[in-house]
Order: structure tokens, then sequence, then C-alpha cells
């Protein structure tokens, strides 16, 4: 099983980064899949969430409006497409995968937004 993040990096604030999490080894369209972000010193909070087959999506308050979670079940990838970025979105964010008692975790990306 592999939760491949990437798409991180340095950003100013009011710009954009698209995150990519590419699945493997289980049946990835069987399971929701969830963004989680954890800064530096800080415990690490949900971001957002989509269903199955991505008809239904959450979204934490700090982060409605601005952020977009998506997914194509053909190429086993989820996606956090972030706007109007914040220096508090600096984060290292990762994937999760989840099916009943079935959890997974990516490696993480790092995004920083910095002027």
């Amino acid at each position: 099983v592999q939760l491949v993040e990437s798409g991180g990096g340095l950003v100013q604030p009011g710009g954009s980064l698209r995150l990519s999490c590419a699945a493997s080894g289980f049946t990835f369209r069987w399971y929701t899949m969830s963004w989680y972000r954890q800064a530096p010193e800080k415990e690490r909070e949900w971001v957002a969430k989509i269903n199955s087959v991505g008809g239904t999506t959450n979204y934490a308050d700090s982060v409605k409006g601005r952020f977009t979670i998506s997914r194509d079940n053909a190429k086993n990838t989820v996606y956090l497409q972030m706007n109007s970025l914040k220096p508090e979105d600096t984060a290292v964010y990762f994937c999760r995968a989840e099916y009943f008692r079935d959890a997974y975790w990516g490696q993480g990306t790092q995004v920083t937004v910095s002027s």
C-alpha cells in the first residue's frame, strides 16, 4: 500500500497550489479520502474529506471556500486545490485513505506560504 503526496512548495500569500495523492496497493474507489495537515508544534488537523464516489465533500471551517477536494478513481488519485493561501496554511499536508477499519497515511508534502 502506498499513498504518495506531491505538489507542495513555497507560495506567496494569496497564491494557489494543487496537491496530489497517488494511491496504489488497495482498491482506491472503495475508500473515503481525506487531507490532513500538521503545522510545526501543532497537532495534526483534518482539512477535507471526499466520499468514495466523489459525490460528497466536507471541509474544515478554516479552509471552506478556499480549498477544493476532488478525486479521479480512474487514476487512483485525490487532489486538493488550495486557493487564496494564507501564512497560517503553512504545514505538512497528508492524505489518508479510510474504509471501515482500514486506514492508510501518506508521507506528507510541505506547503509553505510566505512572502
